[in-house]
């Protein structure tokens, strides 16, 4: 588990007990990553599965009373979201390629964590869908690049879910959010993203995809 030493990793990995490691990191921070992977690898050898899901959002027009959006927010979610995204696929990347193969051939697969602002970004969301946009943009030449050494590359880009950044929000705007959630009609649950990497990493022959986590949500405007 690799989180920003503010985080909880250490709470989550006592709840996990022995089946996980935390590495405090800045997943923009090439040191901080690679030291983190060698955590991972003397705790459990080769790594064979990255999951990316750190990310940030902060909500700004791109006009406002207040004048232009901030260039330096918007540079800060976009380095965050899209640039540490890769920065730790490649580096966890770089490992896969020295793996033994299976029998099917594959050393390795990547999952990375967009969203549906991707396709549908709300008011004030430039920043953050750029982000989760550049993601799913990198998703399927990241496979091209590395299918040669039988490492897999998708995404998932989940909706409404119930995870610390949403649940932080005031309570009217999850309503609002949860509103146009067609079935079922309630946040995701973490748990449900979970399974869907789980059968990721399990099912070879899903590649270069991106897969909606959204209960047939489409965001409107605000």
């Amino acid at each position: 588990i690799i989180d920003l030493p503010s985080a909880d990793g250490a709470a989550v990995v006592a709840e996990l007990g022995d089946q996980a490691v935390f590495a405090p990191a800045d997943v923009t921070d090439e040191e901080a990553v690679n030291a983190a992977l060698d955590k991972a690898q003397e705790a459990f050898g080769p790594i064979n599965a990255a999951i990316n899901c750190a990310g940030i959002a902060i909500g700004m027009r791109t006009v406002s009373k207040r004048g232009p959006h901030s260039l330096a927010h918007f540079q800060k979610v976009l380095h965050v979201n899209a640039i540490g995204t890769f920065n730790v696929a490649r580096l966890a990347a770089a490992r896969m390629v020295e793996n033994t193969p299976d029998a099917g051939g594959e050393r390795g697969v990547i999952i990375n964590t967009a969203s549906v602002a991707a396709f549908e970004g709300q008011v004030g969301q430039c920043g953050y869908s750029a982000s989760k946009g550049g993601i799913l943009g990198i998703n399927l030449p990241m496979a091209r690049d590395l299918a040669p050494w039988g490492i897999r590359v998708n995404a998932i880009a989940p909706g409404i879910m119930g995870t610390p950044m949403l649940l932080g929000m005031p309570d009217n705007i999850q309503q609002a959010l949860v509103k146009d959630i067609q079935f079922p009609k309630r946040l995701g649950q973490p748990e449900e993203f979970g399974r869907l990497v789980l059968h990721m990493v399990e099912n070879s022959y899903l590649n270069g995809e991106t897969i909606r986590l959204d209960g047939a949500i489409r965001l409107q405007p605000k």
